[in-house]
Formats: structure tokens, sequence, C-alpha cells
């Protein structure tokens, strides 16, 4: 089961860390090695994540996810967007973007570090939005019931997330132009914090709302299946196939691309703290972005997330410290590894705190049981 789920990793594993002695030499290796365990590290909730909504697609959509999926995270967020992000911020054209990470790679580091501003609030309101409207839905199983029972009461108010998610942004934004006028800083940064603010805000809405709204549609569609099936066991009729799965899968599929969009803007933005080098950061990114596939895919058929019931809470919880995190990173610098570990450490928790339930389920059936076996017949 592990070599079949993570085949593929350990293949790109190989071929990148080959590919990297050959470009860098030793020192390019290490640099890989590294830049593919800080992805791994910060991306893991990630693939907590992807799990839950994978889990509801059919074998088609995975394979999807694995393929065409991996080509947009590994050559599209972790090569292409930090070109294309220092193309629009410089005003180059694509050629000269790139003929710039390869030849002048401290004026291209530069350009994308002016840049992140913008990518952080953009993909910071993307994040915050999915954890609060996680942190304010009503939910059978709650793992930190003393925060989560208040919350979702209040999660009955229409639009809470949205409202909270814009103070935040405002908040944001207003505090990044005032330390811009204190210390002499480009005020029109705050402008530009404001607006990829709404635009994360706005692409939420849309794509989240799409796939929610076929997903839906999927579920009536089923139910009718259902009934379709019982009426045609009646009659003998012939009942007709359902068609919009595809619909709902694909819209699900590009929710997927956005929310893994998301995660790795700190991966990209972290990676510059290692290295300049846009291939060796392709190589290690991808390399990581390889693993959180196989990891989520692996999540999904082993069904971890049924058997584990608070590990999805404990990926929205990291969800929603990388928003803040990254909101925070708009004005002040946070190290990488604060920013993986705190993924790490609410993962683990959520983790251990299932077990022990687990246990403590096991326990009481157990007693249960023998409790029964115990009990005297009334007869005697």
């Amino acid at each position: 089961m592990v070599l079949k789920t993570f085949g593929w990793s350990f293949a790109v594993t190989a071929l990148g860390l080959v590919a990297a002695v050959f470009y860098g030499g030793w020192t390019g290796l290490g640099v890989v090695a590294i830049l593919s365990v800080l992805e791994i590290s910060l991306s893991f909730d990630n693939a907590v994540v992807n799990a839950g909504i994978l889990k509801k697609m059919n074998a088609f959509w995975q394979r999807i996810f694995l393929t065409i999926g991996v080509l947009i995270a590994v050559f599209g967020m972790r090569l292409v967007f930090p070109v294309v992000i220092v193309a629009i911020s410089a005003q180059l054209g694509p050629i000269e973007a790139v003929d710039l990470a390869l030849t002048d790679k401290d004026r291209y580091e530069q350009l994308v570090t002016d840049a992140h501003p913008a990518i952080a609030a953009f993909g910071g309101m993307f994040l915050l939005m999915i954890f609060l409207d996680f942190i304010f839905e009503d939910r059978d199983i709650k793992w930190l019931g003393w925060l989560e029972r208040p919350l979702a009461k209040l999660g009955k108010v229409d639009m809470l997330s949205v409202c909270v998610a814009l103070i935040v942004l405002l908040v944001s934004a207003m505090t990044f132009a005032t330390h811009a006028h204190l210390h002499a800083g480009p005020a029109d940064k705050a402008e530009t914090v404001l607006l990829s603010g709404v635009g994360g805000l706005i692409t939420y809405m849309v794509v989240g709302g799409l796939s929610g709204y076929f997903e839906n549609k999927l579920e009536e569609e089923e139910e009718r299946e259902h009934e379709a099936e019982e009426e045609a066991a009646r009659t003998g009729k012939k009942k007709a196939p359902i068609v919009l799965a595809g619909q709902a899968a694909f819209f699900m599929f590009l929710y997927l691309e956005v929310l893994d969009a998301s995660f790795s803007f700190d991966g990209v933005i972290g990676a510059f703290a290692i290295t300049n080098d846009i291939v060796l950061m392709a190589l290690g990114l991808g390399i990581g972005a390889m693993y959180v596939r196989s990891l989520t895919v692996y999540l999904v058929r082993e069904g971890t997330l049924d058997d584990y019931v608070y590990l999805e809470h404990g990926a929205h919880y990291a969800i929603g410290a990388l928003a803040v995190i990254l909101l925070v990173t708009i004005q002040y610098e946070i190290h990488e590894f604060i920013t993986g570990m705190v993924g790490v450490v609410l993962i683990g928790w959520s983790f251990w705190s299932s077990v022990r339930r687990n246990r403590a389920l096991a326990a009481a059936e157990g007693k249960a049981d023998s409790d029964d076996k115990t009990e005297v017949p009334s007869g005697v």
C-alpha cells in the first residue's frame, strides 16, 4: 500500500536529487533536501484538508488530482508562479522574467519579496475564510468543546465569517499603511494589500460556492438515484444514469487547486530564506509537493480521517494559524520554522486526542460487554 501510494513520490525524489547534484553539486543536493522537508512540514495540514475533500470524489478524479493536479502544483505554483509574480510586479515580459530569474538571482529575489504583501493578503484571506467557515459551523463531533460550542452558536448569524474576515483585512491594511507612513515606506502598498485581500475573499466565495453548490446537487441526485433504484426494483424499469457527478467533481477539483495554491504561498516565499536559485527551488518544493499529494491519497484510502476524527479539526486550526501568520508577515518577518511547527504541533495534538478518544470508546465498549456477560438472568 505504501509503495503503491508513494511510489511516484519516491521516483521523483530520486530524479530530483540526481538533477540537483548535476546542477548544483553536493551543495545543490543539500539545498533541495532542505526545501523538500520545508515544503512537507509547511503543507502537512494541506494534505489532511485535501483528504477531507478528495474522499468525496471517485477514483477517476482522484487520479486527475494526482496527475494533472501535480503538474499544476509542481510546475504551476512552484516554478511558474514566482516568475509570473516578478513579471507582473516589475512589468516585465515572461521571457525577460525567466531570464532575470536565471541571470540576476538577487534582483529576482528582491522583486518576489516586494510582491510578498499582496501574495500574503490574498492567500491569508482565502485560508482565513476556510478556517472561519469551519469553526462557525455546528458539528456533531467537537474537539475543543469549550471554544467550538460558543463559536457554533455565533455562526448562526448570517455572513459572520465574511464580516470577520473583512474586519481582519481592514485592520491589516490600516496597520500596514500606518507603519509605511511612520517609516516613509510605499503607502500605495496598503491599497495593494486591501485589493489582494478582497481578491482572495472573492476567489474563496466563487470557487467554494460553486463546489458547494454542485456537491449539494450531487447529494440530491444521489438521493433521487437511490429512490429510482428502489422504484426500478419494484417495476422492472431501467433508470437513467447520473451525469452531474462530473460537474461536481470538477468544481471540487478546482477548489482543491486554489486551496493548494494558497498553501504554497508561504512555502515559495519561505524558500528564498534558503536559496534564490529558481531551479533548486522548483526541485525542492516540487519533491515536497509530490509527498503532500501522495499523503492526501493515503489518508483517503486508509480512511484515516474516519478513524482519527479530530485530525480534520487540527488541520483547520493549523489553517487558521497559517492565515494569521501570512497576514502578520505583510508587515513583520516570521521564521519558517515557526510557521511549520505550528501546523505540526496542532495536527499532532489533534491526532493524540483522537487516539485517546478511540481508547476511551474501546474501554467503554469493553466494560459494557463485560457487564452484559456478568449480568444474572432474571429467571435464576
